[in-house]
């Protein structure tokens, strides 16, 4: 595992951001263990609900995790507006960091994530494969 701290700036797609990670630094599993900062959109998916609410004004994030990899983000996010209510759920597309996001994101470079169907929730799950070591020379 190698831990890479991240910092994203204002104006910065968030969600967008950390789905690249595993591209730009050529692995096929990372965990995002945690994030905070502030964000000037997030759009959120709560439970059970099929489509994202969007919010917006001065809020901060309060928690951020989730998996990385080629086939997509799935993260949960949790944000406080200004009067300190508590908004959480799956984060959507189009979360745009307002000052800062400061990441932690563990890259996993022996294992690879996918996204298959699981019967018996029916929906795409996490499915993990640890990688052979690499033969040494």
């Amino acid at each position: 595992m190698e831990a890479l701290p991240l910092r994203f700036s204002a104006g910065t797609d968030l969600r967008a951001a950390l789905d690249a990670i595993p591209r730009l630094h050529g692995v096929d599993a990372a965990f995002v263990v945690q994030g905070i900062g502030s964000l000037s959109v997030a759009c959120l998916r709560y439970a059970g609900k099929p489509e994202a609410a969007e919010l917006r004004g001065d809020l901060e994030i309060l928690t951020l995790g989730g998996s990385l990899g080629p086939d997509g983000p799935h993260l949960h996010i949790s944000v406080a507006d200004g009067e300190g209510r508590v908004f959480g759920g799956h984060m959507g597309e189009g979360c745009v960091v307002r000052t800062t996001a400061e990441v932690l994101v563990a890259l996993l470079p022996g294992h690879r994530f996918s996204r298959e169907h699981d019967p018996a929730t029916g929906y795409k799950e996490l499915c993990v494969t640890q990688r052979p070591a690499a033969a040494s020379s």
